[in-house]
């Protein structure tokens, strides 16, 4: 029968803190009580006793993901995406996601999800997305009604460019502000529009619509768009437009993983430079692994 040997804690370094004091340091950057009540974020794996030394940031807790972190010696992986989203009540090795957290035991590696509440921090994903888009002036689309007291945070932001831009050029800017993906860049609305007030939401924003159009915003951009409410939203627009209005919001459809990776970087230097007042480092890299799912993209027939 195999065994398994126990991994064998070392003792802490002068200033490496332990998963504990991560933890409280995420905690203040992104309080779980912001999530929202479907979704489930925290420590998914890992004893809070033990020494983190090294970090690794990624958007999607999938097993290209653990390879990397357990390649580069990370004691902790912090993930943007839940791994157990739905109750399970097994974690056995025998299925893709019980063979995750198993992996990540065995290695000493903890993981934890910073996802709907990291998404309504200030700063938060949607933040980032608009900052790599060169946005000021950013409020939430939907701020947090837990938190009145906070105007700065909820889901989504909405800013202004520095001048106004025709969309399709704004486009491009989108496209060389994100990492690349097969899917590219999809533009719904008229490619010489000009627009300067600009709604973004990391992640699939949908469900902002009313949000977008209330902002005044000129373009959106968000992923996962479907065709039911893109269609829908455009031939409002495009209605409103014929009666006068401004026939906006146009809209830039993204990847989903591309639409949240900027997030990482700002955490990175968030957890380090929370950490470091209380004098303690850590090491904190970004994942280098696209987990983006399409992998292929045929194009259309005369394209």
């Amino acid at each position: 029968m195999a065994t398994t040997t126990p991994v064998q804690e070392q003792p802490p370094g002068p200033s490496a803190p332990t998963l504990a004091e991560v933890l409280e340091v995420l905690e203040a950057m992104h309080p779980a009580r912001w999530a929202q009540p479907w979704d489930a974020v925290g420590l998914v794996c890992g004893d809070p006793a033990r020494t983190v030394r090294r970090v690794l940031l990624a958007v999607d807790p999938v097993d290209a993901v653990v390879d990397e972190a357990l390649a580069a010696g990370a004691d902790l992986l912090l993930v943007h995406h839940p791994l157990l989203l739905r109750p399970v009540t097994s974690v056995a090795a025998t299925t893709a996601k019980g063979s995750v957290v198993h992996r990540l035991v065995e290695a000493g590696c903890a993981l934890h999800v910073a996802h709907t509440n990291a998404d309504a921090a200030a700063p938060g994903v949607s933040d980032a997305l608009a900052r790599v888009l060169d946005l000021d002036g950013l409020v939430p689309l939907e701020p947090l009604a837990s938190e009145p007291g906070r105007p700065e945070l909820g889901i989504g932001r909405v800013g202004d460019l520095p001048a106004p831009e025709r969309l399709a050029d704004f486009a491009d800017r989108v496209a060389q502000a994100l990492p690349a993906t097969e899917q590219g860049v999809r533009v719904a609305g008229d490619p010489d529009a000009l627009v300067r007030r600009v709604a973004v939401c990391g992640g699939s924003g949908d469900s902002l619509f009313d949000r977008v159009r209330a902002s005044g915003a000129d373009v959106f951009v968000t992923a996962d768009l479907r065709h039911h409410p893109a269609s829908e939203a455009r031939e409002s627009a495009a209605f409103a437009g014929a009666a006068g209005a401004a026939g906006t919001p146009h809209l830039v459809d993204v990847a989903h993983w591309a639409s949240e990776w900027p997030w990482l970087a700002g955490c990175a230097d968030r957890l380090v430079t929370g950490l470091a007042a209380r004098g303690r480092t850590v090491d904190a890299h970004v994942s280098t692994t696209r987990t983006d799912p399409w992998v292929l993209r045929v194009p259309s027939r005369g394209e």
